[in-house]
């Protein structure tokens, strides 16, 4: 085969105007016609029985070094496979929780506003209720009763050993001793229910008299206040429903709601981890699928998928869209190239092999694929050198360099 060397002028200007270098001399191009159709790399012949190779560029060791173009030899890998799908953040239904009653009450006092940090225990508001001050009465009054029927049991039962007593008073006293004790444990349950405390129950008969309508409203857990939804002075509490005051959320943990087809839902795994961003957030975070649904949506026709997401700095908000890439399976192949070492010349994937000259373009066929690499069927073997950065550079100079050549 008969090269032909073509020296194009302004070939270095051009670079340079793409890569910042300054112009000094010519690059010598070699071009040949056609390329291999086949894929492999292996010289085919024209109509007139000429070798039909494909196009070379011929640089120097320092002209690829001044525009940047850097090589890597052919090797397998893995290719990580995907699909993306949509979703929003909600926060975790276990860090939820509601401060509420059950009896009818009037807001004494709002301990706590709108966005303030709360710890479990912290007491957030204070109510005042005749349910509250009839039970607290009802526990004190069985309190006295079990503790004198307690005293006067005590007191019979040494009769009943030195004979003083006959069996059937003592038995009466024995009776309404447990009777008495009954009453003062439901009496604590009772209060128990309406949100008090062991510590509050134990310390009642200490506190004045007016202090029994009173009852103090606690944070069930740690977090900060979304929601107030009372007044001080308003009636609060319906017969057999809860009434609300605050509404409490923790942060440190978040739900990613996701939406998945049909067509993939078969992929997900509860345990397994998804890569969740979101627009307006910097980089991404790894988050733990907890439940996928077995049910379709009747709208969407699609699947509910909720990903457990750690936010210790509580940078993700609920309401925020985002995406999540869920894995689907790894898939080995014998040569894998960056998708950036891939350009398109003529409608073929072609990749810049580095030989003695410089570099020669050679069609190849690609297979699967994943964000950063792309599998090579056919035109590149293990072992061989190609060019991965700045090929957009040799793609320039080498169309530039055949159109010269065909005019």
């Amino acid at each position: 085969m008969k090269r032909i060397p073509i020296f194009v002028a302004g070939v270095a200007a051009g670079i340079a105007a793409i890569i910042g270098l300054a112009a000094t001399t010519g690059w010598p191009v070699s071009l040949t016609s056609g390329h291999d159709h086949a894929g492999t790399g292996r010289a085919s012949k024209d109509a007139h029985g000429h070798e039909d190779r494909p196009p070379c560029l011929a640089l120097t060791e320092q002209q690829i070094r001044d525009a940047g173009i850097t090589v890597a030899e052919a090797k397998g890998g893995t290719l990580r496979r995907h699909f993306l799908a949509p979703g929003s953040l909600i926060p975790d239904a276990d860090h939820i929780a509601r401060v509420s009653v059950r009896v009818l009450a009037t807001v004494a006092e709002l301990h706590k506003k709108l966005g303030d940090s709360v710890a479990k225990g912290d007491i957030v508001a204070t109510i005042e209720s005749g349910e509250v001050a009839d039970a607290k009465s009802e526990y004190l009054a069985a309190r006295v009763t079990s503790e004198l029927r307690q005293t006067i049991y005590m007191r019979q039962k040494v009769l009943i050993e030195s004979r003083a007593l006959s069996e059937n008073e003592f038995l009466r006293t024995q009776l309404a001793a447990n009777e008495a004790q009954i009453k003062l444990d439901g009496a604590r349950q009772k209060l128990f229910a309406l949100g008090l405390s062991e510590s509050e129950v134990g310390d009642l008969p200490n506190q004045p008299p007016e202090s029994l309508r009173k009852q103090y409203l606690r944070a069930p857990i740690s977090g900060r206040v979304s929601d107030r939804r009372v007044d001080v002075g308003g009636l609060i509490g319906r017969e057999g429903q809860e009434s609300e005051l605050f509404v409490i959320v923790n942060l440190d943990n978040i739900w990613v709601d996701l939406a998945v087809s049909p067509e993939d839902i078969a992929s997900v795994r509860e345990g397994g981890s998804v890569s969740v961003r979101a627009i307006g957030i910097e980089g991404e975070v790894s988050a733990r699928v907890v439940f996928v649904s077995p049910l379709l949506d009747r709208e969407t026709r699609n699947a509910r998928v909720i990903a457990s997401l750690p936010n210790p700095d509580h940078r993700w908000k609920p309401g925020t869209f985002v995406t999540a890439e869920i894995p689907v399976g790894d898939h080995a192949s014998k040569v894998i190239v960056p998708r950036k070492a891939l350009q398109t010349i003529k409608g073929v994937p072609t990749l810049f092999l580095r030989d003695s000259d410089g570099f020669e373009a050679r069609p190849v066929r690609t297979g699967r694929e994943d964000d950063d690499d792309v599998e090579i069927v056919s035109g590149l073997t293990p072992g061989e050198i190609y060019a991965v950065v700045n090929t957009f550079t040799l793609k320039a100079e080498l169309e530039k360099a055949e159109t010269e050549h065909e005019h």
